[in-house]
Protein backbone atom coordinates (compact mmCIF):
# COMPACT_ATOMS: atom_id res chain seq x y z
CA UNK A 1 0.00 0.00 0.00
CA UNK A 2 1.34 3.79 -0.85
CA UNK A 3 2.21 6.51 1.95
CA UNK A 4 -1.41 8.22 1.56
CA UNK A 5 -3.44 5.29 1.35
CA UNK A 6 -6.96 6.03 -0.15
CA UNK A 7 -7.04 9.80 0.03
CA UNK A 8 -10.62 11.40 0.90
CA UNK A 9 -11.22 14.97 -0.79
CA UNK A 10 -14.34 16.78 0.81
CA UNK A 11 -15.72 18.19 3.61
CA UNK A 12 -16.16 18.01 7.21
CA UNK A 13 -19.37 18.64 9.39
CA UNK A 14 -20.57 18.40 12.40
CA UNK A 15 -23.89 16.37 13.13
CA UNK A 16 -26.45 17.85 15.35
CA UNK A 17 -29.09 14.76 16.35
CA UNK A 18 -32.68 14.89 17.96
CA UNK A 19 -33.86 11.63 19.28
CA UNK A 20 -37.61 11.31 20.78
CA UNK A 21 -38.12 9.36 23.46
CA UNK A 22 -41.83 8.54 22.86
CA UNK A 23 -44.15 8.37 19.66
CA UNK A 24 -42.93 11.40 17.38
CA UNK A 25 -45.38 14.12 16.71
CA UNK A 26 -44.96 16.18 13.44
CA UNK A 27 -46.28 19.21 14.47
CA UNK A 28 -46.09 18.94 18.15
CA UNK A 29 -43.66 19.16 21.30
CA UNK A 30 -41.39 15.93 21.72
CA UNK A 31 -39.03 15.34 24.28
CA UNK A 32 -35.93 13.48 23.96
CA UNK A 33 -32.39 13.24 23.33
CA UNK A 34 -29.63 15.87 21.79
CA UNK A 35 -26.41 14.84 20.62
CA UNK A 36 -23.29 16.31 18.49
CA UNK A 37 -21.50 14.02 16.43
CA UNK A 38 -18.31 14.53 13.53
CA UNK A 39 -19.88 13.80 10.45
CA UNK A 40 -19.83 15.16 6.66
CA UNK A 41 -19.96 12.57 3.69
CA UNK A 42 -15.83 12.00 3.42
CA UNK A 43 -15.27 12.80 6.84
CA UNK A 44 -17.35 9.61 7.62
CA UNK A 45 -15.60 7.96 4.49
CA UNK A 46 -12.33 8.56 5.88
CA UNK A 47 -12.94 7.37 9.10
CA UNK A 48 -14.92 4.22 8.17
CA UNK A 49 -11.60 3.15 6.01
CA UNK A 50 -9.39 3.86 8.19
CA UNK A 51 -11.81 2.11 11.28
CA UNK A 52 -10.84 -1.27 8.67
CA UNK A 53 -7.01 -0.66 10.06
CA UNK A 54 -6.05 0.89 5.95
CA UNK A 55 -4.79 4.60 7.02
CA UNK A 56 -6.46 7.05 4.70
CA UNK A 57 -5.58 10.26 4.32
CA UNK A 58 -8.13 13.23 4.16
CA UNK A 59 -8.12 17.03 2.37
CA UNK A 60 -10.52 18.79 4.11
CA UNK A 61 -10.73 22.12 6.06
CA UNK A 62 -12.29 22.67 9.49
CA UNK A 63 -12.96 26.09 11.37
CA UNK A 64 -10.51 27.66 13.53
CA UNK A 65 -12.22 26.56 17.06
CA UNK A 66 -12.45 23.97 19.51
CA UNK A 67 -14.48 22.15 17.46
CA UNK A 68 -12.09 22.42 15.14
CA UNK A 69 -9.23 21.32 16.76
CA UNK A 70 -11.87 18.17 18.60
CA UNK A 71 -12.35 16.90 14.65
CA UNK A 72 -9.18 16.53 14.00
CA UNK A 73 -7.68 15.09 17.38
CA UNK A 74 -10.54 12.17 16.57
CA UNK A 75 -9.09 11.80 13.56
CA UNK A 76 -5.48 11.17 14.07
CA UNK A 77 -6.78 8.98 17.21
CA UNK A 78 -8.47 7.07 13.82
CA UNK A 79 -4.71 6.87 12.45
CA UNK A 80 -6.01 9.48 10.13
CA UNK A 81 -3.15 11.68 7.97
CA UNK A 82 -4.44 14.87 8.73
CA UNK A 83 -1.39 16.82 7.65
CA UNK A 84 -3.45 17.90 4.27
CA UNK A 85 -6.17 19.41 6.59
CA UNK A 86 -6.26 23.41 7.25
CA UNK A 87 -8.06 25.49 9.93
CA UNK A 88 -10.17 28.26 8.11
CA UNK A 89 -12.83 30.42 8.42
CA UNK A 90 -16.07 29.41 7.32
CA UNK A 91 -14.18 25.83 7.09
CA UNK A 92 -16.58 23.74 9.02
CA UNK A 93 -20.29 22.86 8.08
CA UNK A 94 -23.28 22.08 10.35
CA UNK A 95 -26.36 18.98 10.20
CA UNK A 96 -29.42 19.57 11.98
CA UNK A 97 -31.32 16.49 11.59
CA UNK A 98 -34.51 15.56 13.61
CA UNK A 99 -35.48 11.60 13.24
CA UNK A 100 -38.88 9.39 13.72
CA UNK A 101 -39.02 6.49 15.89
CA UNK A 102 -37.66 4.23 12.78
CA UNK A 103 -34.41 6.24 12.83
CA UNK A 104 -35.39 7.87 9.80
CA UNK A 105 -34.17 11.78 9.13
CA UNK A 106 -37.78 13.42 8.97
CA UNK A 107 -36.23 16.99 8.49
CA UNK A 108 -32.88 18.28 8.38
CA UNK A 109 -30.96 21.53 7.88
CA UNK A 110 -27.58 21.67 6.45
CA UNK A 111 -25.06 24.63 6.30
CA UNK A 112 -22.27 23.62 3.34
CA UNK A 113 -18.74 25.26 4.72
CA UNK A 114 -16.63 27.48 1.77
CA UNK A 115 -14.17 24.80 0.31
CA UNK A 116 -12.38 27.37 -2.08
CA UNK A 117 -8.59 26.20 0.04
CA UNK A 118 -8.89 23.05 -0.97
CA UNK A 119 -8.17 24.17 -4.36
CA UNK A 120 -4.64 25.61 -3.02
CA UNK A 121 -4.22 22.55 -0.86
CA UNK A 122 -4.28 21.30 -4.23
CA UNK A 123 -2.45 23.37 -6.09
CA UNK A 124 0.58 23.46 -3.25
CA UNK A 125 0.57 19.77 -2.40
CA UNK A 126 -1.32 17.64 -5.04
CA UNK A 127 1.23 16.11 -6.59
CA UNK A 128 2.39 15.00 -3.34
CA UNK A 129 -0.49 13.89 -1.66
CA UNK A 130 -2.08 12.10 -5.46
CA UNK A 131 1.48 10.41 -6.66
CA UNK A 132 1.35 8.73 -2.69
CA UNK A 133 -2.12 7.75 -3.18
CA UNK A 134 -3.97 4.44 -3.31
CA UNK A 135 -6.76 6.05 -5.27
CA UNK A 136 -8.81 8.66 -4.65
CA UNK A 137 -12.32 9.62 -2.84
CA UNK A 138 -14.54 12.41 -4.23
CA UNK A 139 -17.68 13.99 -3.49
CA UNK A 140 -18.42 14.54 -6.99
CA UNK A 141 -20.79 18.10 -6.06
CA UNK A 142 -17.65 20.00 -5.01
CA UNK A 143 -16.85 22.61 -7.26
CA UNK A 144 -15.99 22.30 -10.72
CA UNK A 145 -12.54 23.47 -10.28
CA UNK A 146 -11.60 21.60 -7.20
CA UNK A 147 -12.55 18.95 -9.11
CA UNK A 148 -11.01 18.96 -12.06
CA UNK A 149 -7.64 19.33 -10.03
CA UNK A 150 -8.67 16.35 -8.84
CA UNK A 151 -9.38 14.45 -11.78
CA UNK A 152 -6.21 16.14 -13.88
CA UNK A 153 -3.72 15.02 -10.71
CA UNK A 154 -4.93 11.58 -10.35
CA UNK A 155 -5.29 10.68 -14.40
CA UNK A 156 -1.44 12.04 -14.18
CA UNK A 157 -0.40 9.55 -11.62
CA UNK A 158 -2.44 6.67 -12.90
CA UNK A 159 -4.91 6.46 -9.76
CA UNK A 160 -8.58 5.54 -9.89
CA UNK A 161 -11.46 8.03 -8.87
CA UNK A 162 -14.19 6.85 -6.88
CA UNK A 163 -16.77 9.22 -6.65
CA UNK A 164 -19.32 9.86 -3.61
CA UNK A 165 -22.64 12.28 -4.05
CA UNK A 166 -24.04 13.63 -0.93
CA UNK A 167 -26.32 16.51 -3.08
CA UNK A 168 -27.25 14.79 -6.61
CA UNK A 169 -29.00 18.35 -7.92
CA UNK A 170 -25.12 19.63 -8.07
CA UNK A 171 -23.82 16.57 -9.39
CA UNK A 172 -25.89 16.28 -12.82
CA UNK A 173 -23.44 18.61 -13.50
CA UNK A 174 -20.73 17.08 -13.09
CA UNK A 175 -21.64 14.84 -15.68
CA UNK A 176 -17.88 14.92 -17.75
CA UNK A 177 -16.28 14.25 -14.59
CA UNK A 178 -18.34 11.03 -13.99
CA UNK A 179 -17.08 9.37 -17.02
CA UNK A 180 -13.73 9.39 -15.85
CA UNK A 181 -14.45 7.72 -12.48
CA UNK A 182 -13.72 4.19 -11.82
CA UNK A 183 -17.05 4.05 -9.72
CA UNK A 184 -20.13 6.43 -8.57
CA UNK A 185 -22.09 5.22 -5.98
CA UNK A 186 -25.40 6.95 -5.38
CA UNK A 187 -29.28 5.67 -4.01
CA UNK A 188 -32.12 4.64 -6.49
CA UNK A 189 -33.54 8.11 -5.72
CA UNK A 190 -30.49 9.55 -6.96
CA UNK A 191 -30.42 7.60 -10.00
CA UNK A 192 -33.49 8.41 -10.99
CA UNK A 193 -32.30 12.43 -11.08
CA UNK A 194 -29.36 11.35 -13.07
CA UNK A 195 -31.14 9.80 -15.62
CA UNK A 196 -34.58 11.66 -15.73
CA UNK A 197 -36.88 8.65 -14.51
CA UNK A 198 -38.59 7.32 -10.96
CA UNK A 199 -36.95 4.07 -10.15
CA UNK A 200 -38.72 3.98 -6.43
CA UNK A 201 -40.58 0.97 -7.35
CA UNK A 202 -37.94 -1.59 -9.53
CA UNK A 203 -37.30 -4.45 -8.29
CA UNK A 204 -33.50 -5.46 -8.04
CA UNK A 205 -34.02 -7.35 -11.00
CA UNK A 206 -35.43 -4.42 -13.45
CA UNK A 207 -32.80 -1.82 -11.78
CA UNK A 208 -30.36 -3.72 -12.55
CA UNK A 209 -31.09 -4.20 -16.01
CA UNK A 210 -31.86 -0.16 -16.51
CA UNK A 211 -28.56 0.45 -14.68
CA UNK A 212 -26.40 -1.53 -17.58
CA UNK A 213 -27.77 -0.23 -20.51
CA UNK A 214 -28.12 3.63 -19.06
CA UNK A 215 -24.27 3.19 -17.67
CA UNK A 216 -23.43 2.40 -21.67
CA UNK A 217 -25.16 5.11 -23.17
CA UNK A 218 -23.95 7.65 -20.98
CA UNK A 219 -20.42 6.02 -21.03
CA UNK A 220 -20.35 5.84 -16.89
CA UNK A 221 -17.77 3.27 -16.25
CA UNK A 222 -18.97 1.29 -13.57
CA UNK A 223 -21.70 2.58 -11.08
CA UNK A 224 -23.66 1.24 -7.93
CA UNK A 225 -26.95 1.75 -6.79
CA UNK A 226 -28.10 1.27 -3.54
CA UNK A 227 -31.65 0.44 -2.46
CA UNK A 228 -32.50 0.18 0.90
CA UNK A 229 -33.46 -3.18 2.62
CA UNK A 230 -33.27 -4.73 -1.03
CA UNK A 231 -29.68 -4.19 -1.36
CA UNK A 232 -27.70 -3.38 -4.41
CA UNK A 233 -27.13 -2.96 -8.06
CA UNK A 234 -23.98 -2.78 -10.37
CA UNK A 235 -23.24 -2.22 -13.67
CA UNK A 236 -19.87 -1.58 -16.09
CA UNK A 237 -18.46 -1.04 -19.53
CA UNK A 238 -17.12 -4.45 -18.91
CA UNK A 239 -20.60 -6.30 -18.90
CA UNK A 240 -20.02 -6.70 -15.14
CA UNK A 241 -23.96 -6.41 -14.17
CA UNK A 242 -25.34 -7.74 -10.80
CA UNK A 243 -27.13 -7.60 -7.71
CA UNK A 244 -25.72 -7.63 -3.85
CA UNK A 245 -28.39 -8.77 -1.43
CA UNK A 246 -28.54 -7.24 1.80
CA UNK A 247 -29.39 -9.13 5.17
CA UNK A 248 -31.99 -7.55 7.53
CA UNK A 249 -30.62 -6.06 10.92
CA UNK A 250 -32.42 -3.80 13.12
CA UNK A 251 -32.76 0.08 12.60
CA UNK A 252 -31.49 2.08 14.89
CA UNK A 253 -29.93 5.16 12.75
CA UNK A 254 -29.55 4.82 9.48
CA UNK A 255 -26.94 8.21 9.32
CA UNK A 256 -23.67 7.23 7.76
CA UNK A 257 -24.50 3.89 6.68
CA UNK A 258 -24.96 4.84 2.59
CA UNK A 259 -21.03 6.59 3.65
CA UNK A 260 -20.31 3.09 4.77
CA UNK A 261 -21.36 1.23 1.82
CA UNK A 262 -19.51 3.44 -0.47
CA UNK A 263 -16.54 3.17 1.85
CA UNK A 264 -16.65 -0.72 1.27
CA UNK A 265 -16.80 -0.57 -2.62
CA UNK A 266 -13.97 2.20 -2.17
CA UNK A 267 -12.28 0.17 0.02
CA UNK A 268 -12.87 -3.20 -2.24
CA UNK A 269 -12.07 -1.73 -6.02
CA UNK A 270 -8.98 -0.14 -4.57
CA UNK A 271 -7.63 -3.78 -3.08
CA UNK A 272 -8.72 -5.88 -5.91
CA UNK A 273 -11.56 -6.99 -5.33
CA UNK A 274 -14.53 -7.67 -8.09
CA UNK A 275 -17.69 -5.12 -8.20
CA UNK A 276 -19.51 -7.41 -6.58
CA UNK A 277 -17.01 -8.29 -3.48
CA UNK A 278 -16.84 -5.04 -3.38
CA UNK A 279 -20.65 -4.23 -2.75
CA UNK A 280 -20.36 -7.23 -0.34
CA UNK A 281 -17.84 -5.53 1.78
CA UNK A 282 -20.07 -2.39 1.72
CA UNK A 283 -23.10 -4.13 2.52
CA UNK A 284 -21.37 -5.51 6.05
CA UNK A 285 -20.10 -1.78 6.91
CA UNK A 286 -23.61 -0.10 6.10
CA UNK A 287 -25.37 -3.11 8.57
CA UNK A 288 -22.96 -1.73 11.37
CA UNK A 289 -23.36 1.40 11.07
CA UNK A 290 -27.38 0.99 11.21
CA UNK A 291 -27.06 -0.98 14.22
CA UNK A 292 -26.04 2.20 16.00
CA UNK A 293 -25.95 6.01 16.56
CA UNK A 294 -22.72 6.68 15.41
CA UNK A 295 -22.21 7.92 11.83
CA UNK A 296 -18.97 5.14 11.42
CA UNK A 297 -18.88 1.46 11.30
CA UNK A 298 -16.98 -0.13 14.30
CA UNK A 299 -13.50 -1.47 14.07
CA UNK A 300 -12.62 -4.46 11.29
CA UNK A 301 -9.29 -5.76 10.62
CA UNK A 302 -8.49 -5.98 6.64
CA UNK A 303 -8.16 -9.60 6.90
CA UNK A 304 -11.98 -10.20 7.42
CA UNK A 305 -12.47 -8.69 3.75
CA UNK A 306 -9.48 -10.84 2.44
CA UNK A 307 -7.34 -7.64 2.47
CA UNK A 308 -3.49 -7.21 2.47
CA UNK A 309 -2.80 -4.27 4.88
CA UNK A 310 0.77 -4.60 4.97
CA UNK A 311 2.80 -1.55 4.06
Amino acid sequence: MSKNGIVVIGATFVDIKGYPTETFLQNGRNAGSVMQVHGGVCRNVAEDIANVELKPTFVSLVDDTGTGVDVINKLNRHKINTKYIRKVEDGLGMWLAIFNNDGDVIASISKRPDLGEIEDILKEQGDEIISEADSVVVEIDMDSSILKLVFDLAEKYGKEVYAVVSNMSIAMQRRDLIKRTGVLVCNEQEAGMLFSDDYCNKTPEEMMQILDKQIKLANYPRMVVTMGSKGAVYASMNDEAGFSPTISVEVIDTTGAGDAFFSGVAIGLTYGKSLNEACQIGSRLANSVILTTDNVCPRFLPGEFGIEAER
